[in-house]
Formats: C-alpha cells, structure tokens, sequence
C-alpha cells in the first residue's frame, strides 16, 4: 500500500496548491519586488494588487503563476481564491550571455537575466 505524503511549507503548513515557472526572461530583482507585495495575501487580494501594479516587467509572469497555483488548488479546495500565498520564492536562473560589438574593435558582454519563480498556496 503507497503511502500519501503531504508537501509543507517552511513553517509547517499543508500546500493546497502550488506552482514553478522556471527560466522566466525577467531579472530576479525586478520579479521580488511584484512577489514581495503579494506574500501573505489571499489569492484574490493578490490578483486585485498585480491588476494595478505600477512594475509592468514582472507582473505577467507572476500573475501567470499565481493562477497556475489556483489552477493546481482547484483540485482539492472548492474556493482556491480564499487560500493564502504562503512561499513565494524568486531565485535567479542562469543568465543567457551575448557579445555586443564595441569602439576600437572590443566587444562588450550582455547578460540576459532569467528566475525561478515559486508559489506556494496554503490554507489559514
């Protein structure tokens, strides 16, 4: 007989829903501050604020998945709008490197910043 594990977030509470997009063509920095005004929300509240967010870099791509995260909770919770977010987590990915062509003959390196972003959607 298999035995169910249940994921748990750092402090110990059961996940209901959660999701990874991974390789996100936006730099980490710029994804923490969107992640950083949603962490402790509802998923409702979250969705109103990245609505009328004033960072237009980041906010697609985590409001993205964020509703992949009530997509994932939909399953096993009938109001997944009610749950908290309870990780987001934005790690860095590695950087895509191009050579741009500059005075004198030298070349000059441009380095494309991508992250990880994580959601994690617990109950009270």
């Amino acid at each position: 007989m298999a035995s169910v594990t249940k994921t748990l977030t750092n402090d110990g509470r059961e996940i209901r829903g959660k999701s990874l997009a991974r390789f996100v063509r936006c730099s980490a920095r710029k994804a923490r501050y969107v992640v950083d005004a949603i962490r402790g929300k509802t998923a409702g509240e979250a969705l109103e604020i990245l609505q009328f967010n004033q960072r237009p870099s980041a906010v697609p791509y985590v409001r993205r998945s964020l509703l992949a995260a009530i997509a994932s909770a939909r399953e096993v919770h009938p109001h997944p709008e009610s749950l908290i977010i309870g990780e987001a987590i934005v790690n860095d990915a590695p950087m895509i490197k191009r050579i741009r062509p500059a005075a004198m003959g030298r070349a000059v390196r441009i380095r494309k910043r991508q992250c990880h972003i994580q959601i994690a959607l617990v109950e009270e």
